[in-house]
């Protein structure tokens, strides 16, 4: 069952692999603004778009005290493959087991071609330095998409 987040509440707590293998967990953001977008797999076209994208504003989200974390349900290796070969600066984190996705509410039913099947909802939360969620896109279009992420996270 996903959790249902609303803005104001407090970022549910995580502690995941990263790219290469470092620990990332939401503490070490602590202070300052965290944007995590959830994508549902490694260097397919939507999720490859989405992460060259928020990769292009990177400077601009260091700027606005912003760090950026993109989280799939994607082994460690795989993330290790994607991120190195589009060059992307920003953390990976790896939920295998889905209790991260769980616990931000973007763990759900999908369906195509007729089957029902569990999947990632591409979605945006922006939390900010109090630890709380500032603000969740939904249902993310990924053009533009990262641009309005940016705007956000320079007006938190």
């Amino acid at each position: 069952m996903s959790a249902t987040l609303s803005v104001g509440d407090v970022a549910p707590d995580f502690q995941l692999a990263g790219d290469s293998g470092k620990m990332l967990k939401l503490s070490d953001f602590k202070g300052g603004k965290l944007v995590l977008y959830f994508y549902p797999k490694d260097d397919t076209s939507g999720c490859t778009m989405e992460a060259k994208d928020f990769n292009d504003l990177h400077d601009a989200f260091a700027k606005a005290g912003a760090v950026v974390v993109g989280v799939s349900p994607d082994p460690v290796k795989s993330h290790d493959k994607f991120k190195a070969k589009y060059g992307l600066c920003f953390p990976l984190a790896a939920d295998p087991d889905t209790g991260m996705l769980k616990a931000y509410g973007v763990w759900v039913e999908k369906s195509m071609y007729g089957r029902k099947y569990m999947g990632v909802e591409r979605t945006t939360v922006l939390i900010g330095a109090d630890g709380r969620i500032a603000r969740i896109w939904s249902k993310v279009k990924v053009p533009g998409h990262a641009a309005e992420v940016l705007e956000a996270a320079r007006a938190l």
